[in-house]
């Protein structure tokens, strides 16, 4: 893909534009009780769309949304070189015992390993995590909390418009970072790629103080119809079961009744 600037007009619309409301509520807004809403943004057509409008600004914890980011960053410091170098166990034995081993960047971002990164986020350093978020205009740029917690549980916060406008600026190269970079990312981000159908993306779940939950799925979907840009925000005073598989299904209902996704057969 070659690089190119981001239009004025798109700019324009991601930060001012009226979001038009899609009327359907996703049933699994109803059958799980949460709260949220659903921004999609259709690149060709530069048009808005969210279920629960009033909310596409409201800005929450990312969590490992940020993955996305802090990936970008480590390899364009050269933390990290590619998507097979080595990110190090901390020899802490955990639950998840997925995560008790060496992992590449790319198998540590799919199954969102936190301690991997939390350690690239620490190699990283806060000076520099600062002064990309700033470069990026990444949220609210807040970096307290600590240089390996500061999205997980310390201030920094984004709503779901800006994560689209971040996320476009990845796809369209406009970040202020070299091209390789945005390419080894924007491929480790892919999920899904069937019958001309690509989808790129992360999810997030945040525990707040309290017990309650931020659930994220933030993303774009590539068709031969065009690209179009998604972000899910979730929360739950007191997350059930279903809140994991919450955060991708609303996504999902909302891309299927758009005709941008295949619903199940």
């Amino acid at each position: 893909m070659a690089a190119f600037s981001l239009p004025s007009h798109v700019l324009c619309q991601l930060s001012q534009h009226p979001v038009d409301s899609i009327p359907t509520v996703p049933p699994t807004f109803d059958s799980t009780g949460v709260r949220g809403t659903v921004l999609v943004y259709a690149l060709r057509a530069g048009r808005l769309l969210a279920t629960h409008p009033s909310m596409v600004d409201e800005r929450r914890i990312p969590a490992s949304t940020f993955k996305i980011a802090n990936a970008l960053i480590a390899l364009e410091k050269g933390t990290i070189h590619d998507e097979q170098s080595v990110l190090p166990w901390d020899s802490v034995v955990r639950p998840r015992v997925e995560l008790n081993r060496d992992l590449d960047l790319a198998t540590a971002f799919r199954i969102s390993a936190v301690p991997h990164f939390q350690h690239l986020a620490r190699s990283v350093g806060m000076t520099e995590m600062h002064r990309y978020l700033r470069l990026f205009e990444y949220g609210n740029q807040d970096t307290s909390g600590g240089v390996d917690r500061f999205w997980l549980s310390g201030g920094l916060r984004i709503s779901p418009r800006e994560q689209i406008a971040f996320l476009v600026r990845l796809y369209l190269e406009d970040l202020p970072l070299q091209s390789v970079t945005m390419q080894t990312v924007r491929h480790i981000m892919k999920v899904e790629d069937d019958a001309g159908i690509t989808i790129r993306g992360k999810t997030g779940w945040a525990l707040l103080q309290g017990g309650g939950g931020v659930g994220w799925w933030v993303g774009w979907v590539q068709t031969e119809s065009g690209t179009f840009f998604f972000a899910s925000m979730i929360e739950d005073g007191a997350p059930r079961p279903s809140f994991g598989s919450a955060r991708i299904r609303v996504a999902r209902e909302v891309l299927e009744g758009l005709g941008i996704l295949r619903g199940p057969e």
